[in-house]
């Protein structure tokens, strides 16, 4: 099943507003703290999806976004899903409860401490470099160990976090 989907990493005082994913069963991400975003709606732009979600999981409308790259999410057999990861420094609202899980403000240095997808460290590591835009792939077993990594066509060797 092929899928699309946006991700966003809100930024404010050094922090990403991250999602803890507590409450789904049936949740690729259960238990993993991510971005908040979610999946297209019939003919939604990236941008559309990007805002509406953004807005339904934290009460925040952005106002100031950035189109940061393309990851493709393997995950066994059966998922296939092109994220397009944006990072905003820009919003405006009053937050309110997700019902996907907790959100929390927390440091970009402690980010790595959280329980993370072993791809995602490479991806924040791009946003940190400030990375104009990328192509990532990641290609995960039902057991959510990184099996292959591609960056820009160019593969990575698994585990490797620095020259990308």
């Amino acid at each position: 099943m092929v899928k699309l989907s946006t991700l966003c990493y809100m930024e404010r005082d050094g922090k990403y507003l991250m999602l803890h994913r507590t409450v789904k069963e049936q949740d690729v991400n259960k238990d993993k703290w991510i971005g908040v975003g979610g999946h297209f709606e019939r003919n939604e732009s990236p941008e559309e999806c990007l805002l509406r979600e953004v807005w339904e999981e934290t009460g925040y409308t952005l106002t100031s976004w950035q189109y940061r790259g393309i990851v493709t999410f393997i995950y066994g057999e059966d998922t296939a899903e092109y994220m397009s990861l944006y990072t905003a420094d820009g919003f405006t609202g009053t937050p309110h409860p997700c019902d996907e899980g907790d959100l929390e403000w927390v440091d970009k240095e402690k980010v790595a401490d959280l329980n993370i997808w072993e791809g995602d460290r490479i991806f924040f590591r791009l946003l940190q470099e400030e990375r104009p835009f990328f192509s990532l792939k990641l290609v995960y077993d039902e057991s959510d160990t990184l099996l292959e990594a591609v960056l820009d066509g160019r593969p990575l060797a698994v585990g490797e976090k620095e020259d990308a």
